[in-house]
């Protein structure tokens, strides 16, 4: 949560010069074209012919970029600013090379079709800014590549899992009630279950008192909903990523991170301590061992990864307050 507010800053798009949109094409273009390559050595002994078409889409995109730099070497010269999608608010970050390799041949075919889908509306948007007319048609041409680049990306599921061709308009309906409602929620749910455990417990442990410790948590649970809602609704307006309505993923994300917090602030609302903060202990664990079972299941996170990110972070903080609350 706090990274989200004290990290490395990012632009929003509708503060870059055509200078900028220009060269963050490129950089984009360089990087999808060096994923397609990835894509094509890991399909390559078992799906040769979808090897050669991901080839031949990362010579489409070095073209695309070739076309891209002679544009701005044109109108801007010949230094290119050090501009990328990280550096953009609201654009969906990309894969790390080195995770390339693991992926199966479904989620190659879902993470084709949605870079696609998120190059197209870039350039779609990017082509509304430019006023420069060749600028513009070059730009306009790009959206139409990419959409035909997300045709390919379909027919690989066509040709491969053809019950999913039936199923397409359930699929787009359901990918977008995923990254609206359900990957902020998730997010929510994890940093509410775990960044309210220590102010919780350590209130508990001070004061020995159930009914202020359920004060303290329930003023932590829905401060920390509200920031965390406000976050999510500000730093991504959906435009480019795709994400949805600003507001439906705030308000998901702060609710969640409520309850998450509440989850473990409930039980003292049980007079007695030791039953209270019994309870809200296995409550604690209950909590983090399905919230690693959900970054398993829905991030594809390694499993004892999450263990060790979620169960043995939150233990850590649970003890932490523990502590805090015991000196």
């Amino acid at each position: 949560m706090f990274s989200l507010f004290f990290g490395p800053g990012k632009r929003s798009f509708d503060q870059l010069s055509e200078q900028e949109i220009l060269a963050l094409a490129i950089s984009s273009e360089e990087e999808d074209g060096r994923i397609y390559m990835a894509y094509a050595q890991r399909l390559e002994a078992e799906f040769p012919a979808t090897a050669k078409i991901f080839r031949d889409m990362a010579e489409v995109e070095d073209t695309h970029r070739r076309n891209l730099i002679a544009m701005h070497r044109e109108r801007f010269g010949e230094i290119i600013p050090p501009i990328r999608r990280e550096h953009v608010r609201g654009f969906y970050d990309r894969r790390p090379d080195w995770l390339q390799k693991n992926l199966s041949f479904d989620t190659i075919r879902e993470e084709t079709e949605r870079m696609e889908q998120t190059a197209a509306r870039f350039y779609r948007e990017a082509a509304k800014r430019v006023t420069d007319a060749r600028t513009r048609d070059l730009l306009g041409e790009l959206a139409m590549a990419e959409d035909g680049h997300e045709d390919i990306a379909r027919g690989l599921s066509a040709k491969h899992t053809p019950d999913d061709v039936a199923k397409e308009e359930a699929h787009n309906a359901h990918r977008q009630f995923v990254l609206t409602w359900v990957q902020p929620g998730l997010a929510g749910l994890m940093d509410g279950s775990v960044s309210t455990l220590a102010p919780i417990f350590a209130a508990a442990f001070a004061t020995g008192n159930t009914w202020q410790t359920f004060l303290v948590g329930l003023s932590a649970s829905v401060g920390a909903g509200i920031s965390m809602g406000f976050t999510e609704a500000a730093h991504d307006d959906g435009k480019l990523s795709g994400r949805g309505s600003p507001f439906k993923r705030g308000l998901a994300s702060g609710v969640m991170t409520a309850l998450g917090g509440l989850g473990h602030a409930l039980p003292y609302l049980i007079p007695n301590f030791v039953v209270a903060t019994s309870i809200a202990v296995v409550v604690v664990f209950v909590e983090l061992w399905v919230i690693a079972f959900i970054q398993n299941k829905f991030m594809e996170t390694p499993f004892l990864r999450a263990v060790m990110q979620v169960v043995l972070g939150g233990s850590l903080v649970l003890a932490a307050g523990i502590l805090i609350g015991q000196g």
